[in-house]
């Protein structure tokens, strides 16, 4: 009994060690297959258009905000008389 266990044990510590060596370097001719899954462009423009929306309304409306802090200025500058 003693024998086999200890066959066992040692075919164990031979499987255990053959499963840790290193894997193969890729081959320098030939670049690696990509792993990862093409994105789907959906996905790309959804993502991006929901960054995008409220910057280009801020754009759209920067002129006004930047007329009506002039006039506010100007309506200060009148009252305090200068």
């Amino acid at each position: 009994m003693t024998t086999s266990f200890l066959r066992a044990t040692a075919l164990l510590l031979v499987l255990a060690t053959a499963a840790c060596s290193k894997p193969e370097p890729p081959k320098k001719d030939q670049p690696p297959e990509p792993q990862a899954s093409q994105p789907q462009p959906a996905q790309d423009t959804q993502l991006r258009d929901a960054i995008q929306q409220p910057i280009d309304r801020a754009k759209a409306v920067e002129g006004q905000v930047l007329d009506a802090a002039k006039q506010q200025q100007d309506a200060i500058d009148a009252q305090a008389g200068g």
